[in-house]
């Protein structure tokens, strides 16, 4: 502990396979696996863990209140101490990580999940815009990132072959990954909207992720390899479009040096870009070399499950600190239109300075 921070880290992770559709399985169906899968990891019961939280949507799921249906998959007995955010798992771990902080819970389970594929994302996403200027006008998702890359393109920052390399890495990358729902070269396709085509967009999954947290000593019993938190952040951009330079990510930069990012080099970064633009403003943002291993598992552009996509960019960053194939990483997720709102983690071996 230094200055009165709690030692946390990741001591497990894991996640489904995930697909286009998944018609056969309900929410519940979809998640119990997952958390079965990562309970056994660290040999914990429910009973053991000590803070619940999740992340999801209502709209996708087209109904109030419907994590609550999802509890179900963790167990009614015995009571558990639980909360939920309206947002990717990714702020359900934040969350978590500040109930550990307050010495209220030493374990905690954190778990994120989607199906996108009962309605059209594009349309549902409208619904996170400003309601009076924006909403009315049903600029769908896509259509929003197109603009960010053209003004990418027109800033001189990238081109559409650029943007293609970048797909074309990360599906290659995710050939190695066995739960990726897009792997190897996959065609540019038709445009979308220009100049994003298919090959830039992400693909529609289904698909849920859990990771445990665990503090100090109990992180060291639990896992050999324990990837520590040694710092977290998210910040929000304004709402209004038109506010906003979409060529830039202030809110990542900022929440990357809240979190210590900047005061070490990492070697891996697990960047939460649906889209291939979404990646050159990251980068730039984060100011990222080429000596970085970025998106090791494809990304979001191999599998994008809506409210999990962003915590699997942490639990695979965690992933390869457990198995020895990184020292120190970065993981970062998003949320809202453009990159509105950025959380990004700093993942290491050992507990950092």
């Amino acid at each position: 502990m230094a200055n009165g921070i709690r030692d946390v880290a990741v001591v497990a992770f894991a996640q489904s396979d995930h697909r286009r559709r998944t018609d056969e399985l309900s929410e519940v169906e979809m998640v119990m696996p997952v958390l079965h899968q990562v309970l056994d990891q660290t040999g914990l019961k429910t009973a053991d863990i000590g803070f619940t939280c999740s992340g999801s949507s209502d709209y996708l799921a087209g109904r109030a209140f419907s994590f609550t249906m999802t509890l179900d998959a963790v167990g009614a007995w015995p009571p558990v101490c639980e909360s939920h955010v309206e947002m990717d798992g990714a702020w359900a771990l934040y969350e978590a990580w500040v109930k550990i902080q307050t010495g209220a819970a030493d374990t905690a389970l954190v778990y994120g999940y989607g199906k996108s594929s009962p309605g059209s994302v594009r349309e549902v996403l409208t619904r996170q815009l400003d309601p009076y200027y924006l909403a009315p006008l049903w600029p769908d998702s896509v259509a929003l990132a197109a603009l960010q890359a053209q003004a990418l393109i027109d800033a001189g920052d990238t081109d559409e072959a650029a943007l293609t390399a970048v797909a074309e890495r990360s599906r290659t990358a995710a050939k190695d990954n066995p739960h990726a729902q897009l792997r190897g070269s996959v065609a540019g396709g038709d445009y979308q909207v220009q100049p994003l085509r298919t090959g830039d967009c992400p693909p529609v999954s289904d698909g849920a992720a859990a990771v445990i947290l665990a503090a100090g000593a109990t992180a060291r019993r639990l896992c050999a390899n324990p990837a520590w938190i040694t710092g977290i952040d998210h910040r929000i951009e304004a709402h209004a479009l038109g506010l906003r330079d979409l060529t830039d990510s202030p809110s990542t930069r900022i929440a990357a040096e809240r979190a210590g990012y900047f005061e070490a080099p990492v070697d891996t970064a697990e960047l939460h870009a649906p889209f291939t633009a979404q990646e050159v403003v990251l980068r730039k943002a984060l100011r990222l070399g080429d000596n970085v291993l970025v998106n090791p598992s494809g990304g979001a552009l191999a599998a994008n499950p809506i409210m999990a996509a962003g915590l699997i960019r942490i639990g695979e960053a965690a992933a390869r600190i457990h198995r020895g194939a990184s020292a120190r990483a970065l993981a970062h997720a998003t949320s809202g239109p453009c990159l509105q709102q950025n959380l990004v983690a700093v993942l290491a071996a050992d507990p950092g300075p």
